[in-house]
């Protein structure tokens, strides 16, 4: 296994901080790992080198690269920019190579939905406890499900005060009615963060939602064979 720090290079000549894992042997899709809205962090390095051991190269990316790192966090979100974030996305992909699954927790769930969409070219995404809904002036993942083409698999907290049933059932319908492949599963009682948060009581949740995360990665590790097969 290898392991790089080396900054990604986005389209405006950003330096993105980045942590990438490559296993020995490649087993499976690149995962593109979207963390919260702390960015890169322990946790999510920890879980890039997880991913790894099952044989799926994957790289972190922090979402600050153009921010004062003194600035309080509430700022440097505020001056978070689509485009730019995009672009950073792209840089990742890019450096993964062909077949790459997102994967995001809570702000960077609502990104791995957005992921989706056909110019990222993804095998499928997978968003943990993602804002669906608009936030300001800016559309969430369930207005924007006509644009999206990758598989999704959505997973949510039945206890998450911020994502409530009813948005969530939005949103499923939505990616329904535009034909889009997914599976949303919502954990009864679990409240938002549930997984990457490690919140005591949650510990047979969290197991269940691994599963299904390595499943999705094995059902397009097979696909993706297949694709190859057909060139």
């Amino acid at each position: 296994m290898t392991v790089s720090r080396e900054p990604l290079r986005s389209a405006d000549g950003a330096a993105v901080r980045a942590f990438h894992v490559v296993p020995a042997e490649r087993s499976g899709p690149a995962v593109l790992l979207l963390p919260d809205n702390l960015g890169l962090r322990e946790f999510y390095e920890q879980l890039a080198t997880r991913l790894a051991e099952r044989g799926h190269p994957s790289i972190v990316i922090d979402y600050f690269a153009r921010s004062d790192a003194d600035a309080p966090l509430m700022r440097r979100l505020a001056e978070l920019r689509r485009d730019t974030l995009f672009a950073d996305f792209e840089a990742a992909i890019a450096r993964l190579g062909d077949n790459v699954v997102s994967l995001g927790f809570c702000l960077g769930g609502r990104f791995a939905f957005q992921t989706a969409a056909a110019r990222f070219g993804l095998s499928g995404a997978i968003g943990f406890y993602g804002a669906v809904q608009p936030i300001r002036d800016a559309p969430g993942p369930t207005q924007l499900a006509h644009t999206f083409t990758a598989p999704i698999l959505a997973i949510f907290g039945g206890a998450d005060e911020g994502i409530p049933p009813e948005l969530v059932d939005g949103f499923d319908r939505a990616l329904a009615d535009a034909g889009v492949e997914h599976e949303i599963v919502t954990y009864p009682g679990a409240p938002h963060g549930f997984f990457d948060a490690s919140i005591d009581g949650f510990e047979e949740e969290s197991a269940d939602a691994w599963r299904r995360v390595a499943r999705f990665l094995d059902e397009h590790a097979q696909q993706g064979r297949h694709a190859e097969a057909d060139h």
